[in-house]
């Protein structure tokens, strides 16, 4: 769909802030109001769309692709959208680390453990740390403590917490980035520890940088949305 509107306007609507485009609201692609709870984020939603120029481009209104995904994907159930973000703890990234070499295991006990030592004061629970690639359990209750956590937040909070948490393979992480634990440049250099030793050590090819590109702006879109509903 190319541009067909010349004003862009965030105006008042039911329950929040609505985008409208010459004066008509701006639907979901499924034909239900684009409302936004918070000020600030209908203003950057405004502004992508007073950015097309031509051809609209999704990846370049990603936080609009977030704001559907909360309203068409995420409100209608947010307990079923939760769930598997929330089953993320039962392998978390941070609790599986190599054995070796010891320059790889240092790195990952820095980046790591703080994140680790903040959620265990954070949700007084037990979190056990392995080495290698073989499941360890979480205890039932660290489990349930961590659902509890991701279940109560809003279907805006979900959708933005959705590509840290699988992006990074960190459901810790991205919690204590949502808290304000942890900013985004800490989350994504914790969750880039492996992949930038491999580089250091074998090199770059062209797919794990565009591979890696991607994931990085669809990170630090989520990062802005969930910034923009303080």
């Amino acid at each position: 769909m190319k541009r067909f509107w010349t004003t862009v306007s965030v105006v008042a609507a039911d329950d929040g802030h609505g985008i409208a485009l010459d004066g008509r609201p701006v639907r979901t692609p499924g034909r239900l109001p684009l409302v936004m709870p918070h000020h600030r984020l209908a203003e950057a939603i405004a502004a992508e769309w007073r950015a097309v120029t031509g051809e609209i481009t999704p990846g370049a209104m990603r936080l609009t692709g977030l704001a559907n995904a909360a309203i068409e994907a995420i409100t209608p159930d947010p307990a079923a959208f939760a769930a598997p973000l929330a089953a993320y703890a039962g392998s978390d990234l941070l609790c599986y680390r190599a054995d070796g070499p010891a320059a790889l295991v240092a790195r990952q006990e820095a980046a790591w453990d703080p994140l680790l030592a903040w959620a265990q004061a954070r949700y007084d629970v037990a979190l056990h740390v392995t080495t290698g690639i073989v499941h360890r359990a979480q205890p039932p209750e660290t489990l349930a403590r961590l659902a509890a956590a991701t279940a109560a937040r809003t279907p805006f909070e979900l959708a933005g917490l959705a590509p840290v948490v699988s992006i990074t393979g960190s459901l810790i992480a991205a919690l204590a980035l949502i808290e304000g634990a942890a900013p985004a440049g800490t989350v994504w250099h914790a969750a880039q520890i492996d992949e930038t030793w491999q580089a250091e050590k074998w090199g770059d090819d062209a797919l794990a940088i565009d591979a890696r590109d991607a994931h990085r702006a669809e990170f630090d879109a989520a990062c802005r949305f969930l910034a923009l509903l303080d």
